[in-house]
């Protein structure tokens, strides 16, 4: 069909669909139950563990202002999706008009380069705790720690702004169904009856000069740390020294490996993954890390473990 033939569309009148999980909407609201139940936790554990981080003065360090960071980060992705997502599944609310799609777009992207960042920033503060011990107060001073969350908030925006022009400026002619449960680029671009190759192309710069940069510096990082632990003659302190990176892992392994599973699926699966796991995959990644990491880190750091303890033994005593 020749384009001058189709019934283009102005983006300001155009409504998209977002189907949820195809190939699974008779199980939606069975699937909605574990996803409403770790939105719960992910939300309630974030904005308690802040609070901890907060009012704590013990807490006040840049380890536990980084993770105060990434626990707001975590709550604002999981709000940006959730609610949207369990609606879908439940009261069949599909349709969202391009400008509040777009909206959703944006905070998704923009949410996940900053936490991203933050992940990387922790991991430099792991790195100058165990490598350069004498001069961690000195290089991590609050000055600095609120400049690198400045800079994360502003690389992010930086970044992710340009998409909201790349999906206006293509040309619509119709065709509004989105086989997701939430709005991101590559999925409202192909929806366009125009040449996308400009937002592909973005969309793997992006990928690999921001998120990909972040990983190849946390892996320089944890090398160095490494280098420096095996020197240490004393196994009890090599083991002190990495289990304080133990928590910080299992974040990074948690943040990245799903979201790069559903960044390589969306563009060069094909047919070799049914893309009812991949959307499932996307589904789950924007609630499951955000619940597990205040628990990981409730779990693995004395500190927090012991704030918790004192929060509720007023509360048990009462009782």
């Amino acid at each position: 069909m020749a384009p001058s033939s189709y019934n283009y569309t102005s983006p300001q009148d155009m409504w998209y669909v977002l189907i949820g999980i195809p190939g699974l909407e008779d199980v939606h609201s069975w699937i909605s139950i574990p996803i409403c139940f770790m939105y719960i936790v992910a939300t309630v554990g974030n904005l308690f563990l802040i609070f901890l981080i907060v009012t704590e003065q013990r807490l006040h360090e840049p380890m536990y202002l980084f993770l105060s960071m990434l626990a707001l980060a975590d709550v604002l992705l999981a709000t940006s999706t959730a609610p949207k997502m369990l609606a879908i599944f439940w009261f069949h609310s599909v349709n969202i008009s391009f400008g509040s799609c777009v909206s959703q777009m944006f905070f998704i992207h923009f949410i996940f380069v900053a936490e991203s960042a933050i992940l990387l920033a922790m991991a430099f503060d792991r790195y100058v705790a165990i490598c350069h011990p004498l001069r961690y107060t000195a290089i991590l001073t609050s000055s600095a720690i609120g400049k690198i969350g400045i800079a994360a908030v502003v690389r992010s925006f930086i970044i992710c702004f340009p998409l909201i022009f790349l999906v206006h400026r293509l040309i619509y002619c119709g065709r509004n169904i989105i086989p997701h449960s939430y709005c991101e680029h590559m999925g409202i671009a192909r929806l366009a009856c125009d040449n996308i190759n400009i937002n592909i192309i973005y969309g793997l710069t992006v990928a690999l000069l921001s998120t990909g940069l972040d990983i190849m510096l946390i892996i320089m990082s944890y090398t160095m740390i490494l280098c420096t632990v095996f020197q240490i003659p004393s196994w009890t302190a090599r083991i002190k020294a990495l289990s304080t990176c133990g928590s910080h892992i299992c974040v990074i392994l948690m943040f990245y490996a799903p979201a790069f599973f559903s960044f390589f699926a969306h563009r060069f699966g094909g047919k070799t993954i049914p893309h009812h796991i991949h959307i499932l995959v996307a589904n789950l990644y924007v609630v499951v890390p955000p619940m597990l990491n205040p628990i990981i880190y409730g779990v693995k750091t004395k500190k927090i473990q012991d704030r918790v303890i004192l929060f509720f033994s007023p509360i048990s005593m009462c009782c």
